[in-house]
């Protein structure tokens, strides 16, 4: 595991530690909703699961999921969410890296990310898109949720990801639409875009 993955890690094991997720609600955001209700069940990719929200809704809704989170602790208690919801022989949870996919053998119809790979570093970015191509079937659907730097100014306090590089390195997808507008979690507030595939 590369330095920064180690730091990203400790953070977050930090975060779920003192129950410091915001992300944490009941329910996957509507987007994620609206394209679940449009689509026949088939397999799913849930990238940066956490408690699993996504891949338990996903589940119920007669898809069969795989999620991965990098932090234990959110592993163990999207399995146990998924037990209580008895949604647990549809939804499989994996402790590892979304930059290294290598243990999943793919095909997927649908890999969807709320908000995990926008604090990758350039490097595992090039890894987490490497593996998309090869775990996602053409004409698999891609939904991603990241939060946006503005390159002009470049003042975010983390990495996230411009809006130039995200072409860039999703240039073998086609983007089918997207939807810019600004995340705010108590006092503070991102540029951020919700951006839909296709592979």
């Amino acid at each position: 595991m590369n330095p920064d993955t180690n730091e990203s890690l400790a953070r977050f094991v930090e975060r779920y530690t003192s129950g410091q997720i915001p992300w944490d609600d009941a329910l996957p955001p509507p987007e994620v909703q609206e394209l679940v209700a449009n689509l026949s069940p088939a397999r799913a990719l849930d990238l940066g699961c956490g408690y699993g929200r996504t891949s338990i809704y996903l589940a119920r809704h007669g898809w069969r999921v795989d999620g991965v989170d990098f932090v234990p602790q959110a592993i163990e208690g999207a399995q146990k969410r998924a037990d209580a919801a008895s949604v647990a022989d549809a939804a499989q949870f994996f402790v590892g890296s979304v930059a290294d996919l290598d243990f999943l053998p793919g095909l997927y119809d649908l890999a969807i990310d709320v908000g995990c790979m926008h604090s990758l570093s350039e490097q595992l970015l090039i890894a987490y898109r490497d593996g998309l191509l090869r775990l996602l079937r053409p004409g698999a659907l891609y939904l991603l949720f990241a939060h946006l730097r503005d390159e002009a100014t470049d003042e975010e306090p983390y990495r996230w990801i411009s809006k130039t590089f995200l072409r860039d390195l999703f240039a073998d997808f086609t983007l089918e639409k997207s939807e810019l507008g600004v995340t705010v979690v108590n006092d503070s507030s991102w540029r951020s875009g919700w951006f839909w595939y296709r592979r």
